[in-house]
């Protein structure tokens, strides 16, 4: 199946906008899912929406509700959502740029691929492509996609770009209470050379593909084996009712421009995202 274009766009760097789309990375058509089957009938389960001594409702008569503590709610209109709903910008742009091993594993979140949308945008593509791994670095910035703001971090993949969001600093949990209880001693010597030993003997070359998610493969082989069997109990499951770019222009030109406009930041310094 074709990969579907998660976001369309402009890439930025300063002057020089590139029309992009990005994909997702992953893929979850290995992953199986199940579907509830009341087996007496046959028939697939519904979740519907009810309430305590009411029973079933409307879904238009449901609001958000954020809880304020002691079973106490405080309720937001769809509507007041929507005014604050941020509209898709159609660019995403690089505003800063830093060293990769500057940013912990613990911000990354899930991986995109970026690609140029025509033939006419890849020469600007491969210059921040490239720019990017001679100077090793990664670029930095925001964009919004279905209304919610994402920063993600730009970086060279093989010939492409790959982009991988981010955590905000806020949705990271303090480490420091889980570990407080861990005693601050120096591991015994001959404990940490035969580690250390270990460690060297097993080590190599990262490849994923040596290792492998074996219930989902046991799942996939259960599947085919009770397809293939005539004795597996099969159900009519079926419902009772309906269900409800632009061209990059003397790239050379807008670079040498972006680069009269932007001030070398002192040293240490650190350049504000806006």
């Amino acid at each position: 199946m074709a990969s579907r274009a998660l976001w369309k766009g402009q890439l930025r760097l300063s002057l020089v906008s590139i029309p992009v789309e990005i994909h997702s990375a992953t893929k979850s058509s290995s992953s199986i899912s199940f579907r509830q089957i009341h087996e007496p009938s046959g028939k697939p389960v519904k979740y519907q929406k009810t309430v305590a001594g009411i029973g079933p409702i409307d879904t238009k008569d449901i609001v958000k509700g954020y809880e304020t503590g002691d079973d106490n709610y405080m309720l937001i209109d769809p509507e007041e959502l929507d005014a604050i709903r941020l509209e898709t910008k159609k660019t995403f742009e690089l505003v800063q740029f830093v060293d990769a091993c500057e940013i912990s594993p613990l911000y990354f979140d899930k991986p995109y691929y970026i690609v140029p949308t025509d033939d006419l945008a890849q020469d600007a593509y491969r210059v921040i492509r490239d720019a990017l791994r001679t100077a090793g670095k990664v670029g930095l910035g925001q964009f919004t996609m279905r209304g919610k703001e994402y920063l993600g971090a730009v970086k060279p993949c093989g010939d492409g770009l790959l982009m991988e969001t981010l955590h905000y600093a806020d949705e990271l949990r303090n480490a420091d209470p889980l570990f407080n209880d861990i005693a601050d001693e120096t591991s015994d010597k001959d404990l940490l050379e035969v580690a250390t030993a270990l460690i060297d003997r097993k080590s190599g070359p990262f490849d994923a593909a040596a290792f492998t998610d074996h219930y989902s493969k046991a799942l996939h082989d259960l599947i085919e084996a009770k397809r293939k069997n005539r004795k597996t109990k099969h159900v009519a499951a079926a419902e009772d009712d309906a269900s409800q770019g632009e061209n990059v222009v003397d790239l050379m030109a807008a670079l040498k421009q972006s680069l009269k406009g932007t001030k070398t930041p002192a040293k240490g310094g650190r350049k504000k995202a806006s």
